[in-house]
């Protein structure tokens, strides 16, 4: 007979399913709504026939979106209500000491594992259909899987120090326990800051200086006005990645930069965007 916790877990998981579903519902319905007029104050730059295809495609996206919302709800039930973490538990008490370290971070990762079965089939369709239906994808399955390889290697790499860690801390460190792994997490969200652009994205991606000497001139001049230090001004190609979402910036700041109409994160992604 559930009881009232699992009523409740219920009710926020209805909640935020229902909550989600109407907010994408609402998106679409205003893309659609807007989708045979461009924007006054873009109407000089953008033609209706790109603008139409930019509002297909999100609601196209929206619409894939709460699939995946279903989806998602409908895993978190099976592996909750449904007994399936309860079943890992058990299976991997069979091999492992329960309670251990290697217990615990052998469970995690087995439910890492099977959310990544789950969204392996709905990343595939949003790239070779979705993507592709609109003509951004330049990916091939051979590519999506080398990437999906590495993904899976930094993560365990990275990912399974973190997990030991934490569960050694909470185990250890009595009711204090949470401050610690704060620490460690925070430092180790800080680590992930300084090797992720010299390491894990060249993995991913071939990054080349610019070479362009009015562009490299034109965005050194952004960054500073910006207040922020660059320490390479560098281009990746991204002929084999969706077009859609190709363009990132790469940068280093010794400070916060300005949140000000002139100069603002967004409008040096932006310009960065449009010059490259």
């Amino acid at each position: 007979m559930p009881n009232a916790l699992t009523w409740l877990f219920l009710a926020a998981l209805l909640a935020a399913t229902a909550t989600r579903l109407w907010l994408a519902q609402r998106q679409i319905r205003h893309v659609r709504a807007h989708r045979d007029a461009v924007p006054p104050s873009f109407a000089e730059t953008i033609p209706l026939n790109a603008h139409q295809k930019a509002a297909d495609y999100t609601a196209a996206k929206t619409r894939f979106g709460i699939v995946s919302t279903l989806i998602d709800a409908a895993l978190l039930l099976a592996l909750t209500l449904g007994g399936g973490l309860q079943w890992l538990v058990d299976l991997w008490a069979g091999v492992l000491a329960p309670g251990s370290l290697w217990h615990g971070t052998a469970l995690l990762l087995s439910l890492f594992f099977v959310q990544g079965v789950v969204s392996l089939p709905l990343a595939l369709y949003r790239t070779f259909v979705i993507e592709s239906r609109f003509g951004f994808n330049r990916m091939t399955l051979a590519l999506f899987f080398g990437d999906l390889a590495k993904q899976i290697a930094v993560a365990l790499v990275l990912g399974v120090p973190l997990l030991l860690a934490v569960l050694w801390l909470m185990e250890r460190m009595g009711e204090h326990w949470w401050l610690y792994v704060w620490l460690v997490v925070t430092a180790f969200s800080i680590g992930l800051q300084l090797i992720i652009p010299p390491f894990i994205l060249p993995l991913f991606n071939k990054f080349t200086p610019i070479t362009d000497g009015e562009l490299a001139r034109r965005i050194a001049e952004l960054l500073r006005r910006c207040g922020f230090k660059a320490t390479a001004m560098l281009f990746s190609p991204a002929s084999a990645r969706p077009s859609a979402s190709c363009c990132s910036t790469r940068w280093s700041s010794a400070c916060s930069p300005p949140r000000s109409r002139r100069c603002s994160p967004t409008s040096l992604a932006t310009t960065a965007c449009t010059t490259s």
